[in-house]
């Protein structure tokens, strides 16, 4: 029987750093450059386990190793506290707590999600860091216009002809400059988010349970696909409330002596998952009569805030159980099955 071996790997774009932790606690440190992956890849057994960090390469590595031994464990460096605030930060030292800490069993692992959802995912975050660039350029064209006494609907610069309309202000010839260019990027950008989206909501369409999903009034084919891709295969939560936890819906838990405290949601998981999530959630509540009643019994005792978290963790709920139960609407404002999928 193969002695068991625990492997933490720093990962680099160019290479890696690679630690063998055996049974008896002794580590043997390697270095090695990432196109000898498959030299290395030779040397693995069936049963090692491997920890490694996210970078731009996990995909590459994990591919590529996945198939040879026992685990693959992806961890988060920010949510691993031993790596994320050494204090000897280097390569070594970090594959040695990766293998170390593999052993015990103790690492915040990450899914790694199919190729195909990972992709949209990529698209996704594109989209959003567009989407984030164009509002602070829309910005900064209100705070130029508003120091010369011109005050601009939040609504406005987001058509053509708003923006057209901009340009016909006469300013001195810097600050026509500055306009004209943030003007032609906010033009740009607008053309790149519409072509991001129409191939995230057409290749969103291709995965399983895509057409479960907008089935519930208020997801469409864009937030459909955003919420899939993070999402992944929902049958690697065991219940909606890991789901919850994933997505970073639930309240800390802090324990005092007997006591125990709940208090803000974690904010764990992506920010983008929990905002579709909220928008898709408010659209849903203005046709469910449930959720509404729901939504609006929650925000008189507890206030809006909380309300629209509370509102946002039941409509997961409710999405959990469409895509374990592979369930399709008929008439979802009074929650009607189609007829092949009642259960």
């Amino acid at each position: 029987m193969e002695k068991k071996r625990w492997l933490g790997v720093d990962l680099h774009r160019n290479g890696f750093t690679c630690c063998i932790r055996l049974e008896n606690g002794r580590n043997y440190l390697s270095q090695w450059k990432l196109e000898e992956l498959g030299q290395f890849v030779k040397k693995l057994r069936p049963s090692d386990e491997v920890a490694v960090e996210v970078t731009s390469n996990t995909r590459l590595f994990y591919q590529a190793v996945s198939s040879q031994v026992k685990r693959v464990v992806v961890v988060d460096a920010n949510q691993f506290r031993v790596i994320a605030h050494s204090v000897k930060k280097t390569d070594p030292n970090d594959a040695r707590n990766l293998a170390l800490y593999l052993e015990k069993d103790l690492l915040p692992e990450v899914r790694m999600k199919d190729p195909q959802r990972a992709q949209i995912a990529s698209l996704t975050q594109t989209r959003d860091t567009m989407v984030k660039l164009r509002t602070a350029l829309k910005n900064k064209v209100n705070n130029l216009v508003s120091a010369q006494e011109i005050n601009l609907s939040k609504e406005s610069l987001a058509s053509e002809k708003e923006l057209a309309a901009v340009l016909k202000f006469r300013f001195d010839a810097l600050m026509e400059l500055e306009l004209r260019v943030i003007v032609d990027q906010i033009r740009s950008l607008n053309g790149s988010i519409a072509e991001l989206e129409e191939t995230i909501a057409r290749e969103g369409q291709k995965l399983e349970g895509h057409s479960n999903l907008t089935s519930i009034k208020g997801i469409g084919k864009l937030s459909g696909s955003i919420l899939l891709s993070i999402i992944g295969d929902v049958n690697d939560f065991a219940e909606e409330g890991k789901l919850a936890a994933y997505f970073g819906i639930v309240p800390r838990i802090h324990h005092s002596n007997e006591t125990q405290h709940s208090g803000r949601i974690t904010k764990r998981g992506t920010k983008l998952g929990r905002t579709t999530l909220v928008q898709c959630a408010l659209i849903a509540q203005r046709y469910s009569p449930y959720l509404k009643s729901y939504y609006e019994k929650v925000k008189k005792r507890r206030g809006t805030g909380k309300a629209i978290i509370a509102l946002a963790r039941k409509f997961l709920g409710i999405i959990y159980r469409t895509l374990k139960y592979k369930w399709t609407f008929a008439d979802f404002p009074n929650f009607v099955l189609a007829q092949e999928t009642k259960r």
